[in-house]
């Protein structure tokens, strides 16, 4: 306690008229009559600042003679003592480096009398010395050295496995809340001491919470809380949360760190995701490893922590060089680094004299090149998956008729429908076999052609797909035979038929399609979107034969046939791209997520 003056202690009373200073040795406030030295162990020495609805004051515990925080709510409301006992409980059921350590007795209240009867409630934990990562990102605006950023996710993940394991989640990962433990050794020396590799500690337990793995989802009685920038979707609208949760949070916070950019300034404001690896140089690995952490569906980031784990030691396996080597690489690296450093300075002075004139028309003109380029790459994309997903659909459709003429298959599904619905259809057996195979093949061969094409986000689950779009086109062969079934249909009954087959076969097909999201949304945009076309192109025209074919046709015969199949495809992946560069960027800007 050398560095301790012993000639004052601080009153915690909130409403005390003057709280310090306070003699040394006294029991009570000579001011308002609380006590002074707590439950006979800690002195306050004098406040830290505010956090939440708690104030903060550096104590010295007589027991062990050091120095630890004391935090003291504030605030009346049964809610704040809920969060304030509960980080009480999971703080002192853990017992990790990476966590401030509070002792068992380290939370109690204290009852006050003056100005009027309240209870205290305080809670004392280990105090650590050194800066949050907040504070050390203002040193680097250009964004933290990469080995650095994965050091201390490394560090974060580990403490997250130690949280997980007891079904503790967090959900308040940010900068500030993330701190760097210097040693006592050099705690002296801190400005000068500091190289980035200390001990990573997570503080600010107020909103952690209990979950339940076996179901996956959290206590009902949560308390919606979230830090704008950083939580996910899923704890926003207070959704359920889970382990993943936590790894969004920790993905946009190291994000952060290795930008230099607050994560809000780099979403694109078409599709909600980070625009971040074009800002800075980073392993390639380590960047998908990211990305998959800050997806905003659940379901898609990684797990658990030894899933994270696993990838972080290929990461570090692969960046591992001899040490002589290394040391080489750290100086050329470093100086390289002051360089660039210095170079983005001079940049950026200039850029600041130039602004006052340049300003206004050159993010005109930014904006405007943007958007052609956003504009002529979502062209490309959609026209690249209308060609593969009409030559998909034109191709299953020609091997459905090959399978039809060359096998024995055809008449077997014609027997078999006729055994088991004879009423349902009317026309020979041949050619109900051949339209049923003609029909499953080019909802197969469509799923293939959309799904390797790998548009629009999706997941590409081909097996999925093409079991659906089998399914689905079947079902639309299956709904024509409905409605002509044992009677004569005009030429406008038959048009009706058509838009119907499509209505139902692009609708039930898209659903399988592995849209990140908005799958309703997809879904009616498409099938009436593409039946809406095949309804402009029937008014000018287009036969509704063309599904009224043998056997025995001849293959030029059969080129309409291939031609609608063909068209379902092209149509219905337009409007793919329609909902996913316009409508589903529209919805969630309206707030739809």
């Amino acid at each position: 306690m050398s560095h301790i003056t012993k000639n004052a202690v601080h009153c915690i009373n909130p409403d005390c008229q003057r709280p310090y200073p306070q003699p040394w040795g006294n029991k009570f406030c000579n001011s308002c009559g609380t006590v002074l030295k707590l439950i006979d162990r800690y002195l306050p020495l004098q406040p830290l600042g505010s956090g939440g609805f708690a104030q903060i004051y550096t104590v010295w515990d007589e027991k062990t003679q050091t120095e630890k925080v004391l935090k003291v709510l504030v605030e009346d409301s049964p809610k704040a003592l809920e969060l304030f006992a509960q980080e009480a409980e999971v703080l002192i059921k853990l017992h990790h480096p990476g966590v401030p350590r509070v002792d068992a007795d380290g939370f109690f209240q204290l009852n006050l009398t003056n100005p009027k009867p309240r209870r205290l409630a305080c809670l004392v934990m280990e105090k650590i010395n050194g800066q949050t990562l907040e504070e050390i990102l203002e040193k680097y605006p250009q964004g933290c050295p990469e080995d650095l950023v994965l050091t201390w996710l490394t560090q974060a993940i580990k403490i997250l496995q130690e949280l997980h394991k007891r079904q503790i989640i967090h959900r308040d990962i940010k900068p500030s809340n993330l701190m760097l433990r210097i040693p006592a050794t050099t705690a002296p020396s801190l400005n000068q001491g500091k190289t980035g590799w200390e001990q990573l500690v997570l503080i600010d337990f107020g909103g952690a919470k209990q979950f339940k793995p076996a179901l996956g989802r959290r206590e009902s009685s949560s308390t919606r809380l979230f830090s704008s920038g950083y939580s996910p979707p899923e704890q926003i609208t207070g959704a359920n949360v889970v382990a993943a949760t936590d790894f969004y949070a920790l993905g946009r916070t190291m994000i952060e760190l290795l930008t230099g950019k607050y994560p809000p300034n780099l979403e694109d404001p078409l599709t909600g995701k980070l625009i971040w690896r074009t800002r800075v140089n980073v392993n390639s690995q380590l960047a998908d490893l990211l990305d998959d952490m800050v997806q905003e569906d659940v379901r898609s980031r990684p797990a658990n922590a030894a899933i994270i784990q696993k990838r972080l030691a290929k990461i570090t396996h692969k960046s591992t060089q001899p040490a002589l080597f290394s040391q080489f690489q750290n100086w050329t690296g470093q100086a390289l680094t002051q360089t660039a450093n210095q170079y983005q300075l001079f940049i950026q002075a200039l850029q600041q004299a130039l602004a006052k004139f340049t300003q206004a028309v050159s993010k005109t003109i930014v904006f405007i090149a943007k958007t052609i380029l956003n504009i002529l790459q979502a062209c490309v994309v959609t026209i690249w998956a209308m060609l593969l997903t009409g030559i998909g659909a034109c191709t299953g459709a020609i091997a459905g008729l090959i399978l039809a003429r060359r096998t024995t298959l055809a008449n077997q599904i014609a027997e078999y429908i006729f055994r088991q619905l004879p009423e349902l259809v009317s026309n020979n057996q041949t050619t109900v076999g051949t339209e049923i195979l003609v029909f499953a093949t080019a909802g197969l061969g469509t799923a293939w052609g959309l799904t390797i094409s790998g548009c629009f986000g999706q997941r590409r689950r081909l097996l999925v797909a093409s079991i659906m779009g089998m399914i689905s086109y079947s079902f639309g062969w299956l709904f024509l035979q409905l409605i002509s079934s044992g009677r004569l249909i005009s030429s406008v009954d038959r048009g009706e038929g058509l838009i119907g087959v499509i209505l139902i076969a692009v609708f039930l097909f898209t659903l399988s399609v592995g849209f990140r999201s908005h799958h309703i949304v997809y879904a009616v945009v498409a099938a009436f979107g593409t039946a809406s076309f095949f309804a402009l192109l029937i008014f000018l025209g287009f036969p509704t034969t063309v599904l009224q074919f043998s056997s025995q046709t001849l293959w030029f015969g059969l080129s309409l046939t291939l031609a609608f199949f063909g068209l379902i495809g092209v149509f219905m992946s337009f409007w793919y791209g329609v909902s996913y560069y316009l409508i589903v960027p529209g919805l969630r800007f309206l707030g739809w997520r």
